[in-house]
């Protein structure tokens, strides 16, 4: 595994959509692997391929639900949202930079595992708001385009 750089909001991969991931072989799980390992090192909750550079549709979502235990997402796909939430979010793709944004409370995601395998997951609360904010990067949106209200975190955040 390695780390791999995390690229800053002017990068042109942020702000294009993400192709479908077709082969699910060794180079996807080196991926994952590496998004994994790059997402602690960060200490974030969630990285989407494209914000290691790759134009993919793969995600991982960390929000310290199981220990040690990263949710991939491969493929993703909301199938359903309910509910409404106002938090601040900030990204590893845009440091220092935070803000209110409005999401579902809960949703309902289809993907496919490292193998391929279909499943669906409903998730609530931070599962919900990381799984929309990640998917979105799939769709070369960032946050900072959703943003209501912009705030200033200090040390302690």
């Amino acid at each position: 595994m390695a780390i791999r750089k995390i690229v800053n909001k002017s990068d042109p991969v942020l702000h294009c959509k993400c192709k479908p991931v077709e082969k699910f072989d060794e180079r996807l799980h080196i991926l994952l692997d590496d998004m994994k390992e790059t997402l602690a090192k960060a200490q974030g909750v969630g990285l989407a391929a494209p914000q290691v550079g790759i134009r993919r549709r793969a995600v991982i979502i960390d929000i310290g639900e199981e220990e040690s235990e990263m949710i991939e997402l491969v493929n993703p796909v909301i199938l359903k949202r309910s509910g409404r939430q106002r938090d601040v979010e900030g990204c590893l793709s845009c440091p220092d930079e935070w803000g209110y944004v409005v999401r579902p409370a809960k949703c309902t995601v289809r993907a496919q595992d490292r193998n391929g395998e279909f499943f669906e997951m409903h998730l609530e609360g931070l599962a919900c708001r990381c799984a929309c904010h990640e998917l979105d990067h799939l769709e070369g949106k960032l946050f900072l385009e959703l943003v209501d209200e912009f705030v200033e975190l200090g040390d302690e955040a």
